[in-house]
């Protein structure tokens, strides 16, 4: 390829600037990535699972696997699991609760399947200072609720995050999951560079997440998080995490991950074909995120510069990531031609065979940390260089396509907007805008939140701050 620049080396000039940009950001994520240290265990924590953690499992189609996930969940020892389903899907998930342990775990119901409203549902019903979402596929080591809590040490700190892998469905990956596994590996790298170098992140999943109660109780969060419009007209179900981020530094708390093996939970992925669609879904829900995290609410830039850096970037990546192809596709063309009639002189054959070289080279390069612990995944290689061509193409695609909001992988799931109307039809689980602004507390004292908070929301909710946080609270005449 070298060779090939005596031709018309100002053609590459571009090309090779890209490269070299894309390349020296990758090895400055994984430089912070090796500098990044997970918060240790405190000798004397200020939060016990026992007394202070719900977990909220909005699910409508739990399995078997769910045992394997709850019993998982209760080895960290919380006060309460709920799992939050629709009305006809109560028996059989309150048989399976009863099967693992009826006493630490309550199912309840709303009227129709909507993840955010059934969220909404477990929020209200919590009494704990900490809420934990899980999926209810979501698997834990025994330590990581002790070393999400340890995050919450740190006052500031809202919303608390977890390395992830995947486990198989089956007794081996299938090639979905190789390439679902993949991507965890690199998101595993840009989460912990990204909390290294500026303390954000473009995303808590909702796989797993931790956040104050205190913060989700505010009636204004409630009614924001369940009336979440695209473009105010097309209501959002999914993105229910990308939401949680935003208001955490919209509302000025700070996040943290714990990248470690004692908080790296396990999931399934789709092991088909479904898995596109599932990428489909969250990559829509990425750009209507991003742009709005950008360019409509604008905290990003101040809060967390390298994170809005990185969405930058994304918005640009197919674009970027199109370009080699189309490079190699002029080349090769040139080189059909003959050389004194403008054309290259090497053969086609050799630009091509160049660039399944370098592609293979950068790409292993590139899934080495995973490689490492299961190198038998490297012939997979290939098909993870194939996946993201489509997958550029399919991020623009998502972008011409974020009026559909449909989650795409569940059946079951209806109309957000009628679900909603019909929640609200019921004035207890209903929530009116206004109430008290949970904000950051500076104090170094445990409980020692400072909020606005108003009686009715007490009402609303059924919970007491004053309890939960020493009754230290700011109130509003």
């Amino acid at each position: 390829m070298l060779y090939l620049t005596s031709d018309n080396f100002p053609v590459f000039v571009p090309f090779g600037v890209i490269g070299f940009y894309r390349y020296l950001w990758y090895l400055i994520r994984i430089a912070a990535s090796f500098t990044y240290r997970p918060v240790p265990l405190p000798e004397n924590p200020t939060y016990i699972a026992s007394e202070d953690v719900t977990i909220i499992v909005p699910t409508i189609d739990a399995g078997e696997e769910f045992k394997e996930a709850a019993n998982s969940w209760l080895a960290g020892k919380p006060k309460e699991i709920l799992i939050i389903t629709e009305e006809k899907m109560k028996g059989p998930l309150q048989e399976l609760a009863n099967q693992v342990d009826p006493d630490r775990i309550r199912v309840l119901t709303v009227p129709f399947a909507n993840k955010r409203l059934q969220m909404a549902h477990g929020i209200r019903n919590t009494t704990t200072d900490i809420i934990v979402f899980a999926d209810d596929d979501a698997i834990w080591p025994p330590t990581m609720l002790p070393y999400i809590l340890a995050c919450f040490e740190d006052q500031k700190v809202g919303g608390v995050g977890t390395s992830q892998r995947v486990q198989p469905v089956g007794k081996r990956m299938t090639v979905w999951e190789v390439l679902a596994a993949f991507r965890l590996t690199i998101r595993n790298i840009e989460i912990a560079s990204s909390t290294h170098i500026d303390g954000g992140i473009p995303c808590l999943s909702g796989r797993t997440a931790a956040y104050r109660t205190i913060i989700l109780k505010d009636p204004e969060f409630l009614h924001g998080f369940t009336h979440d419009y695209w473009l105010g007209k097309y209501q959002l179900n999914s993105g229910d995490d990308k939401f949680l981020t935003r208001w955490m530094v919209s509302h000025g708390w700070s996040t943290y991950v714990q990248c470690c093996k004692e908080a790296e939970l396990l999931s399934t992925m789709k092991p088909n074909w479904r898995f596109l669609k599932q990428v489909l879904r969250w990559t829509r829900n990425t750009w209507r995120s991003d742009l709005r995290s950008l360019f409509m609410e604008r905290h990003i830039w101040t809060s967390h510069p390298y994170v809005a850096y990185t969405m930058v970037d994304k918005l640009f990546n197919p674009l970027t990531l199109l370009v080699g192809p189309t490079l190699v596709s002029y080349l090769t063309y040139k080189s059909t031609i003959p050389v004194d009639q403008g054309g290259y002189h090497l053969p086609w054959w050799n630009i091509a065979a160049s660039y399944m070289v370098w592609l293979l080279a950068t790409r292993t390069a590139k899934l080495l940390p995973h490689l490492w612990h299961q190198p038998e995944h490297i012939i997979y290689v290939p098909a993870f260089i194939i996946f993201g061509y489509y997958f550029a193409i399919m991020k623009i695609y998502a972008l011409f396509t974020l009026h559909e909001t449909a989650w795409g992988t569940r059946a079951g799931i209806g109309d957000p907007t009628a679900a909603t109307a019909a929640t609200e039809k019921d004035p207890v689980s209903s929530s009116e805008k206004g109430g008290y602004v949970a904000t950051p507390s500076t104090s170094t004292q445990p409980h020692s939140h400072q909020a606005h908070y108003t009686p009715a929301v007490e009402m609303q909710t059924g919970f007491t701050p004053q309890a939960a946080y020493g009754g230290q609270m700011a109130y509003v005449r």
